[in-house]
């Protein structure tokens, strides 16, 4: 995080007190025996998700096995890997063998756009949390879960097209700016299986992307409350 980022983001009240949260999270699922700390101790040097978000993906993907939700597991923005990793392992310990879709341009963020109210700012992250695409193959590999996992290299506006999961129990917006955010909603949303999980990453951390979720569910009338996993990860579950 940037200098400028950070003085910025200390104006919210919010992220100072979820971050101390998140602090001690991550103290005890260091030392933890239960198997989301194991599964959030081998994912951690791959992602940037903290660790509430992370327990919310492992929650969801338990919820739709649990409840026998219709669907794939469908992530978009994966930088290294190590969310999508997390959400495939969880699918492996509960023994469901649904396909796991993985899209990222696998070449850092793409610029933001004028309707990113913070793009000053998201600007700078232009190219930036860059996962290679070999290596995040090589990581599924390694982990055991690569035979479940379809990645897609791309922007999203010209990748969609090819997840063609008929149905979606969970899916993962990790999307940052607005119109990465609006076009993976727009094109997914009606996809995801009544009770399915859909997570957003970067409702409190991105204007844009909060700006692209909030106008979503106002067009489509869709009155159901975003859960707070931390300062910027919200869930909701379809009705």
């Amino acid at each position: 995080m940037t200098g400028k980022e950070l003085r910025h983001r200390l104006i919210g009240l919010s992220w100072l007190p979820s971050h101390g949260r998140d602090l001690l999270l991550r103290a005890w699922d260091s030392y933890s025996q239960s198997e989301f700390a194991q599964l959030y101790r081998t994912v951690r040097p791959y992602t940037m998700c903290g660790d509430a978000r992370l327990r919310g993906l492992y929650r969801a993907i338990r919820h739709v096995v649990a409840h026998d939700v219709p669907g794939d597991i469908v992530e978009c923005g994966a930088a290294r890997g190590g969310s999508a990793a997390l959400m495939g392992l969880a699918l492996k310990a509960a023994g469901s063998g649904r396909p796991l879709w993985v899209l990222d341009t696998f070449e850092g963020m793409p610029p933001p756009t004028s309707d990113d109210p913070d793009w000053k700012i998201a600007s700078l992250y232009t190219g930036k949390v860059r996962g290679d695409l070999r290596e995040v193959q090589a990581l599924f590999q390694r982990l055991g879960i690569a035979d479940r996992c379809k990645l897609v290299k791309g922007l999203f506006a010209e990748t969609l097209s090819k997840c063609d999961a008929e149905s979606i129990a969970v899916l993962h917006l990790d999307c940052d700016w607005y119109e990465s955010v609006k076009v993976c909603i727009d094109h997914l949303y009606d996809r995801v299986s009544r009770g399915g999980i859909i997570q957003i990453d970067d409702y409190g951390h991105w204007q844009g992307a909060r700006k692209a979720v909030d106008e979503f569910l106002r067009r489509r009338s869709i009155n159901v409350g975003l859960q707070r996993l931390d300062y910027t990860g919200r869930q909701l579950i379809k009705p």
